[in-house]
């Protein structure tokens, strides 16, 4: 693979792996654009991947919740580069944990404030919604392009409890991916969602039952994501491709 003159947005792109796809990119002589709230994080990881020499990054405060921002980190994007071939919405997170929620104060789904769910849709459903919003002019204009959106196995799933991130997954894998699909076929427009099961991000992950018997390395995710975005990914449009290790097969009687 090789994504010379290639450019590709990334979100949540100071850690994890809105980072680790962006560093893969770059390593594959492309340019990237990482976005995140966290600015001083953000500069480190970007200078660390101008330094090696390979791909060139900017990186863009943004907070995906903030259409304006989402508009200009957009803008910025095609005013360095020329243009948007990858928008990549990695950003996310279940609200009861990056709320840091105390489940004994609030023990069931009606008692958590519902502005702890508000951020969790905000982030994982209006947040890709803002984004494709915002690039489909860019990639419409250049008449090509593909969104990459991540969903989860927790869309398949569901969650009595933290009840926003499965309803926000299960809105990107099914009716924003195929929405955007639809729109973008008279552009060369694609777009697909990558749905993993149990990912080692976190070290409770590992404890996640898959028919493999084990967690997704998070390369394994990225390598997915990279294959659908090369020259020999593209005939994939409109779906979503979970890589849950078997996750979603499980016998449920």
């Amino acid at each position: 693979m090789n994504f010379a003159g290639k450019t590709a947005v990334s979100t949540g792109a100071a850690s994890g792996m809105g980072l680790l796809f962006a560093q893969n990119f770059a390593d594959l002589c492309g340019n990237v654009v990482l976005c995140d709230v966290n600015e001083e994080v953000l500069n480190e990881k970007v200078s660390e991947i101008n330094a090696k020499g390979k791909g060139h990054a900017i990186g863009i405060r943004c907070d995906v919740r903030n259409y304006a921002q989402v508009c200009a980190a957009v803008e910025k994007a095609a005013e360095v580069f020329g243009s948007i071939d990858v928008m990549a919405n990695f950003a996310g997170g279940a609200a009861i944990r990056m709320q840091k929620v105390d489940k004994e104060q609030y023990p069931e789904f009606p008692d958590v404030p519902i502005e702890v769910y508000d951020w969790g849709l905000d982030v994982n459903l209006k947040g890709p919604f803002y984004f494709a919003h915002a690039v489909l002019r860019q990639m419409r204009k250049q008449n090509s392009g593909l969104i990459i959106n991540i969903g989860s196995i927790a869309g398949m799933e569901g969650d009595q409890y933290s009840m926003e991130y499965p309803t926000a997954k299960a809105g990107l894998m099914f009716g924003l991916t195929k929405s955007i699909a639809q729109f973008g076929s008279k552009y060369n427009i694609r777009c697909v969602c990558v749905s993993p099961g149990p990912v080692l991000t976190r070290e409770n992950m590992a404890n996640m039952r898959t028919l493999l018997g084990r967690a997704a390395d998070p390369q394994e995710i990225i390598d997915l994501c990279l294959f659908i975005a090369s020259e020999k990914g593209q005939f994939i449009n409109g779906e979503n491709i979970m890589i849950d290790g078997g996750r979603n097969a499980f016998n449920r009687g």
